[in-house]
């Protein structure tokens, strides 16, 4: 227990015993009896920097204290006392910042209050020794109504009420710790304060006046076991019902109430600046900005707020106030290279918060030169930074969205606390430029973090009115690799045969009955057409028989089956078997599809298990954008440069090669061990690497919803090898090159099979592949010819530790 709680315990105990009653060396009919009471010893210095020294200090006042205390004494005395001891409390260091009133329960109104108390409300020292009128609660605050106050008063009185007369303990559920944020128009500063306040009573003593009337009769909370009663008085709303159905009237309280009070002006105005921040439209808007640029100035104590804008292509613009809302003519723009110098722009670098307590000594560029002149003495930055994917010690000149500036016509106007409030603020206006992605980029399921930051720069140039620029990373690498579900679309047509055919001949089976039944030209004719249609389903299906099919089926037997059931129960139980098998989401039967759905979503889920665990592990390599799809198996795509993250390099690339290899051969490995473990057939599944030494430009079409497409002639003959490769088939042996259980790199110069050469042979002393490698040339592909391929049996990590011992 902290030592200011034993002062606070202490105190109560002291003060809030016997009350009303006299001393046995007091005359109860003496009303002018003075009580005397000696002088508490003089406090010595206390810091927080000695915490024992402070307690000692603290418990040698409370002894003195306890030796003046009587074990009876008079509300007038407790209040002598006690005046004593708060203005003593009020001067320690820890007890600065709290404000403190004694509060009479009933009228709630002032007994006494603390100097920083009256002084913050503008009125005169309350001490009801000196026999001053009583000034209420709800007098005092306009804004705090008497629904707020009653609630706090009423919370109080319920701990003790059913702490003493039902005996719950109610300390765990700090229900009566409840407090309001109060606005008060103070004398002492100029803008409104906000100060939390909160009641405390560490000895009340209740009773009621008629014993008969008990208000929580209906609540049975003495018939409920302790178990029960903390389950049902931890809900809020019952709390709140039996608050509210206290019958204030039937009860005589005896003690004193603390009232205490912290400002929370700061933290107030940090919270409303989040929540305007976080709005949609915040930082576009006229009227929403406004009330954020107030509240900014108002929380520095700032005389005018900058924001410096990166516009692209190595410029910023500089706003003052809300220029930017205006479409001001004529903002001052600033080169990259005239901010080189600029503490501006090193600390934006940094993404650190500087503050410049002298500008007029600290102005090495035309940017700080041209703020001095304008009369700014002191300068706060805070600057708008996306993080990079990976920490790195500085961010490049693309992540810096802005930089907010806090200006003040005096010197060393800010400090360590504006430090920590722009902190605290900087999520929120990064928050405010990332709503502008739904609001300019609608289109844009998932964008990876690792060029979010492209995507949120352009949104704010937008934001700020510039026209579109056109997203494009230069010079990237492409890595693309696939896990393919071979003689998927195979399964899946017999799987789409097998049910059609199941429910075909279930609706003849009903035409049959019927024409048994009864002798009918039309019926007769629909038996021929539906023989027909399965004798023609039995030889093959098309793309389009899952659809017109079932509609056929909808529409030439399904549209009479209210009629076929008054026919004959044989014939109704032929209607009721169809619906049965039918009886699905699908409307149909679907029992040999589900299973192939069942089948591809288990390879899937176990595919892309394995390729996002590799893929958490190469990002921590470098940044790069991969682009992930699951079908028929799954496929990767992934970019990596220097226009995507700054620091890439050539090791980063090599790097990201060989872990591809690696990470394909774990996804073998996968469908290897789940073909081998499954109950049910399972398919095979063929990998493939397609490789690529060039660099290709990659820009995003806001007309379509992919994120990237590629730009010019050249790299598109790298989109067009991506989509046809995995049919390709070796030139003299005509077989697929792509063959389950093995790996199958793609390539197409010397120079690339020269590097993964190198790979393959750490690819076997890792004892992922077979050394056993085979390679051929690719038949050319429509558009596309000089393709070769190399590829090697992937090793189980059962079969490696076999071959090495």
């Amino acid at each position: 227990m902290c030592w200011s709680t034993k002062i606070k315990k202490y105190i109560f105990k002291q003060i809030s015993g016997a009350k009303g009653m006299q001393s046995s060396k007091q005359k109860s009919t003496d009303k002018h009896y003075k009580y005397e009471t000696k002088a508490l010893p003089e406090q010595t210095s206390l810091t927080e920097n000695n915490q024992n020294t402070d307690y000692l200090q603290i418990e040698q006042l409370l002894q003195a204290l306890a030796l003046q205390l009587p074990k009876h004494h008079n509300q007038i005395e407790q209040l002598k006392i006690w005046r004593q001891i708060t203005e003593r409390l009020e001067n320690l260091p820890l007890h600065s910042r709290r404000l403190t009133a004694i509060i009479e329960p009933g009228s709630l109104s002032f007994q006494y209050a603390s100097y920083p108390f009256c002084q913050l409300m503008g009125i005169d020292r309350i001490d009801e020794v000196e026999a001053q009128p009583k000034i209420k609660l709800n007098e005092l605050f306009s804004d705090w109504d008497n629904t707020r106050l009653e609630k706090l008063y009423r919370l109080q009185i319920l701990h003790w009420v059913l702490k003493q007369l039902y005996q719950i303990d109610t300390a765990n559920l700090q229900f009566q710790n409840y407090s309001v944020i109060s606005t008060v128009n103070s004398t002492k500063n100029s803008e409104v304060c906000h100060i939390e306040f909160w009641f405390c009573s560490d000895q009340l003593k209740v009773t009621r006046v008629d014993k008969k009337i008990d208000e929580f009769v209906d609540f049975n909370l003495q018939s409920m076991s302790n178990s029960e009663q903390a389950a049902w008085l931890i809900q809020p709303e019952n709390i709140e019902m039996l608050a509210q159905n206290l019958k204030l009237e039937n009860y005589q309280i005896e003690g004193l109430l603390l009232l205490e009070g912290l400002d929370v002006t700061v933290k107030e105005k940090k919270r409303k600046l989040i929540q305007l921040l976080v709005e949609p439209e915040s930082l576009v808007e006229k009227e929403k900005f406004q009330p954020i640029e107030k509240l900014m100035r108002s929380l520095f104590r700032a005389d005018d707020m900058m924001l410096l804008r990166n516009e692209g292509e190595k410029q910023f613009k500089l706003f003052i106030g809300s220029e930017f809302l205006t479409r001001a003519p004529y903002p001052k723009v600033y080169s990259t290279l005239s901010l080189e110098n600029s503490p501006i722009l090193k600390t934006a670098t940094k993404n650190q918060i500087q503050n410049i307590p002298e500008l007029e000594s600290n102005c090495p560029t035309e940017y700080e030169q041209n703020l001095s002149q304008k009369g700014f003495r002191s300068l706060l930055i805070i600057p708008i930074v996306i993080k990079p994917a990976a920490p790195q010690e500085e961010v490049g000149l693309a992540e810096i969205l802005g930089i907010v500036g806090l200006m003040s016509n005096h010197p060393r106007n800010f400090n360590f606390s504006d430090y920590k409030n722009a902190e605290d603020l900087i999520p929120a206006f990064i928050a405010a430029v990332r709503q502008t992605i739904q609001q300019r980029f609608t289109n844009i399921r998932n964008i990876h973090p690792a060029v979010e930051w492209r995507f949120l720069q352009e949104a704010e140039r937008r934001r700020w009115g510039l026209p579109p620029e056109t997203i494009v990373f230069e010079d990237v690498y492409p890595l693309y690799g696939i896990c393919d579900i071979r003689g998927s679309s195979t399964e899946r047509n017999r799987a789409i045969q097998s049910d059609i055919l199941a429910q075909f001949r279930l609706g003849l089976a009903i035409v049959e009955a019927v024409c048994q039944k009864q002798d009918s030209a039309l019926c007769n004719q629909l038996r021929q057409d539906m023989l027909e249609y399965i004798k023609s389903l039995e030889e093959r299906v098309s793309v389009d028989t899952e659809i017109t099919a079932l509609e056929y089926l909808r529409c030439r037997v399904e549209v009479y089956f209210d009629y076929f059931v008054k026919c004959g129960d044989t014939i109704k139980a032929a209607v009721e078997a169809y619906r049965a098998a039918c009886d699905n989401n699908h409307h149909s039967v679907y029992q040999e599809r589900e299973r192939y759905d069942q089948m591809l979503h288990k390879i899937n889920y176990h595919l892309q298990n394995t390729w996002e665990k590799w893929q958490r592990q190469m990002q921590q390599i470098i940044p790069h954008h991969c682009d992930f799809e699951a079908t028929d198996g799954i496929d990767h795509m992934m970019y990596v440069g220097k226009s995507i993250n700054s620091e890439f390099n050539q090791f980063h690339l090599s790097s990201l090669r060989y872990d591809q290899l690696r990470a394909i051969c774990d996804c073998a490995r996968t469908a290897i061990r789940l073909k081998a473990e499954s109950e049910e057939p399972i398919l095979g599944v063929v990998h493939l690497i397609l490789v690529q030494n060039s660099t290709i430009d990659i820009y995003h079409n806001e007309s379509t919803e992919r994120l990237f497409d590629v730009k010019g002639s050249h790299d598109i003959r790298y989109e067009i090898v991506k989509k046809r490769i995995d049919k390709g088939v070796d030139k003299d042996t005509k077989e697929r090159i792509t063959q389950p259980g093995m790996l199958t790199v793609v390539y197409s110069t010397d120079e690339e099979w020269e590097e993964y050469e190198q790979y393959f042979r750490y690819l076997v002393r890792e004892g992922w592949v077979e050394d056993k490698l085979e390679t051929g040339l690719i038949e050319p592909l429509q558009g596309v010819s000089g393709l070769r391929y190399v590829r090697a049996k992937v090793l189980l990590s059962e079969e490696v530790e076999s071959n090495q011992k």
